[in-house]
This record gives structure tokens, C-alpha cells and sequence, in this order.
């Protein structure tokens, strides 16, 4: 066990130690939320925007791939009412999202719009972004991003997202189990036995869909997962734990109940989408019913459509700890940038302002795209069944902060999320699981100090 033990952790340090030595300009953007479904490949500074757009259109990179559709007919509403073009370019899927900015960038081919997903990625563009705080829609939000250096404001907030694990109501319920009562991981436990139990009764090949394939996963796993441990059940703000991490540093006993629930999560996980499934793998088996729960947040509610689902579904956070957690994690899953360079900075602000105070616009971006919107003014409510969940918890004040957004650039793609996908294939053990991200954790953040 032992002589087996160490030649994980090696092996595993040895692929992050390498990786983290590549320094920022190598590692990928953990895009998390942002990064998901499938995306063509890009060549380093090509474009993928559309070759009939105008040499005047403005160009966003977008990185929300399941929000294509939705922005696109954002964009062409806006050209309806101003004239002015804007190119939506998507990425997601497996794409190093901040890498295809910098191959733009060193190719002279800057979007005039583009993503970052928090301090991490912010960190690349420091210089070149405009100051966003004299338009309209600064005024009328407080989720956008600010130069902390600064104070101003420099990112667009387009949505607030929440995630923990997320049910299919119409199974809890035949099951006989009350969501509301899974509030600490004693609950879960017995209520992912029973459901394992009941299985040929309900219909299901798993308790719970999860996919942990440190490829491309790594943001479901080492971004979204691992942020419970960071801030899940603290208010809003209260970032000690992130803190420490950022320090090198774990929490032996917060961690080692955020590994007794990973560990739960793949005991009762569909094996195959567990170890080498995709995001779309993940969401199909749940979508189709073949699962109860699911480790994503209410960005799926624009697929379910696609698989044509009728059955109730809700939030709840993923409560790991022993005694209850309330709060479910809600924040901006990323922020769009104007390049301060670009040919119309001041087109690409009203593009932005247009997003946040039409009507039309915060239509579609809640209808239709199933967000809940970061302003004030807006007074369009989701429809979509997990925005409508997740706002329940906004409105009652029961959120906790995102911290992950502001990790080390490649932090969950170069190490985390590899400790994951060893757990999930059963090359460690849960007490090794806890060893290895303690001292994953340690190496990387020594290796990328600025």
C-alpha cells in the first residue's frame, strides 16, 4: 500500500510540478462554468468569427458555448436598433479558452470584446482593458469586476449562476425523500443508500451523474466541486478558507469532510461517465432520467430542452459538512472585457450597457437563455426550472461567495483536478485523496508566487 501510495503521489506532483513550471502563458483558463459542451477547433490566432461580418463589426469571444444561440440573437437585436455588428465567437468544451486570447493577441488579432473568469485570468490583461465605470450599466449592478488596484470597474457582469448538486424532483419524490431535509452529508448518505437500493424500482442506472475525467473535466471537479470546500455554508465575503489555500494551506477537518462527500459521489456515480465521461455524457444521463442528481448548476437549463425534459427539478447546495448547510454558491460564473485598444471601444460599451438596460435583451438573456440577471432594474424573471430554484435562494439572502474564480491561472487543470480524476478511477484511496490535495495544493501555489 505504501510503495503504491508514493508512486501516485509522485506521479501526480510530477505532472503538476511540470505543468505549473510552464508559468501562466502555458496553463489554461479555468473557466468552470464558462467552459462547457463542445467547440471546434481554433488554429492559434485564427478567428472563428464569421468571414461574411463587416470589417466594422465588433467581435466578442464568449465563453459560455450553451449561451451561443441566445447571445447571437442578442447581438442581431442590437444591430436591429443601432446599426453596429457584433460577432459572437464561442468557445468552450476542451479549449484553453485564455490561451486562443493570447494566440489573438500575439497574432495582432485582438476581439474587441473578451472573457476572463476572475483574478486568474484578469492577471493576463491588467494593462489592456478599458475603464467600464462611466457606463450605464456599472451604475445599476453590484456584481461587476473592479481593478482591485484601482477600484474601477472593468468587467461586465452578464448573469449571477449558482451550483451545488442539482435533483430530479419527480424521483426524489417517488423515493419518498424530501430535498429539503438533505442538508448535511449524513442526509445524503442515507438518502444516496436508499436511492441505490431502490434503483430498478425508479428507473435509474445511477444514484448520481458525475464526471471526473481530468481532461476535460478538471473545471467540474477542481473549480466547481472543490469551491464547496472554499466557501460553501460561509457568507457571502467570507473567504478564510480560500485564504489559506492560497497560502498553501488545507483545513484538516473541513477537508476531510469534503472528502468523505467526493468519496460518496463516485461510490454512487454511473462508473463509466465517473472516469471518462464527457460534460455531455454527464448531462445526458441525468437529462434522460437516468440519474437523481447531478454536479452542475443552472447553466443546463438552456439544454434540457434539447432532451425534451418535463420532469421537476431544483438546486440544493452540495453539503458536505456534518452539520447543515443552507447557503447554495451564486456569483458571476465570468465577466466580459472591452480591449482598451480595440477599434470601437466606445460601440463595444453601448453593446454592453444594450445587454443590461433593453428589455429586449434581459428577455432573452433570462427567458431564453435561463440566467438570473445582475441588475437592478431588470424586471425579467426566470422561467427556466433552475434559474427560478436558484433564485429562491438570492432572494432569501442564502448564497455563498464564488472564491474559486480567483485562483492561480491552471490551478484546478494542472493539479487539482488530476487528484480528482486519480480518486474517481480508484487509484487512491480517500485518506491518500486528502494527503495528495494537501500537498498538490502546497507545490502549486510555491511554484506560481508572482
Amino acid at each position: 500500500m505504501k510503495k503504491r501510495f508514493l508512486s501516485v503521489v509522485a506521479g501526480v506532483l510530477a505532472v503538476s510540478a511540470i505543468l505549473a513550471g510552464c508559468g501562466s502563458g502555458a496553463a489554461k483558463s479555468d473557466g468552470g462554468a464558462d467552459n462547457q459542451s463542445s467547440a471546434a477547433e481554433t488554429k492559434a490566432g485564427e478567428s472563428k468569427a464569421d468571414s461574411a461580418a463587416s470589417k466594422d463589426a465588433l467581435r466578442l469571444i464568449n465563453g459560455k458555448i450553451e449561451i451561443d444561440a441566445q447571445l447571437k440573437k442578442a447581438a442581431e437585436k442590437f444591430k436591429e436598433k443601432t446599426g453596429q455588428e457584433v460577432v459572437i465567437e464561442s468557445l468552450g468544451g476542451g479549449v484553453d479558452i485564455q490561451g486562443q486570447i493570447k494566440s489573438y493577441k500575439a497574432a495582432d488579432n485582438m476581439p474587441d470584446l473578451f472573457v476572463i473568469g476572475g483574478d486568474g485570468d484578469y492577471a493576463n490583461w491588467t494593462d489592456m482593458v478599458a475603464d467600464l465605470s462611466d457606463t450605464e450599466f456599472a451604475k445599476n449592478t453590484d456584481f461587476a469586476y473592479k481593478d482591485k488596484a484601482t477600484g474601477k470597474v472593468v468587467g461586465f457582469p452578464y448573469a449571477v449562476e449558482g451550483y451545488g448538486i442539482t435533483y430530479n424532483a419527480d424521483i426524489l419524490e417517488k423515493a419518498g425523500i424530501d430535498p429539503a431535509t438533505l442538508t448535511n452529508y449524513d442526509a445524503f448518505k442515507a438518502a444516496f443508500e436508499k436511492l441505490d437500493g431502490m434503483k430498478d424500482e425508479l428507473g435509474i442506472q445511477a444514484v448520481a451523474s458525475v464526471a471526473a475525467e481530468a481532461g476535460q473535466m478538471y473545471w467540474s471537479t477542481g473549480n466547481h466541486l472543490f469551491g464547496y470546500y472554499y466557501t460553501g455554508g460561509l457568507e457571502r465575503g467570507d473567504n478564510k478558507y480560500f485564504d489559506m489555500a492560497m497560502k498553501g494551506e488545507l483545513d484538516d477537518t473541513r477537508l476531510g469532510e469534503f472528502a468523505d462527500m467526493t468519496e460518496l459521489l463516485f461510490k454512487y456515480a454511473d462508473p463509466q461517465v465517473l472516469v471518462s465521461g464527457t460534460y455531455d455524457d454527464q448531462l445526458a444521463l441525468w437529462a434522460q432520467g437516468k440519474a437523481a442528481f447531478i454536479t452542475q448548476g443552472n447553466w443546463i437549463d438552456p439544454s434540457l430542452p434539447t432532451y425534451n425534459v418535463t420532469f421537476k427539478a431544483g438546486l440544493l447546495p452540495l453539503a458536505f459538512t456534518k452539520s447543515d448547510m443552507t447557503r447554495i454558491l451564486a456569483d458571476c460564473p465570468s465577466w466580459w472585457c472591452v480591449y482598451k485598444d480595440g477599434k470601437n471601444v466606445e460601440g463595444a460599451k453601448a453593446f454592453l450597457d444594450f445587454l443590461a438596460t433593453d428589455p429586449d435583451a434581459q428577455e432573452i438573456l433570462v427567458k431564453e437563455a435561463g440566467m438570473i440577471s445582475p441588475y437592478k432594474t431588470s424586471t425579467i424573471e426566470p422561467e427556466t426550472p433552475l434559474a427560478v430554484s436558484l433564485k429562491k435562494y438570492v432572494d432569501a439572502g442564502e448564497t455563498s461567495s464564488w472564491a474559486w474564480s480567483n485562483m492561480p491561472e491552471g490551478l484546478a487543470q494542472n493539479a487539482l483536478g488530476l487528484v480528482f480524476d486519480s480518486f474517481a478511477k480508484g487509484s487512491i484511496t480517500r485518506d491518500d485523496f486528502v494527503t495528495l490535495m494537501k500537498s498538490t495544493m502546497a507545490d502549486y501555489i510555491a511554484n506560481n508566487k508572482k
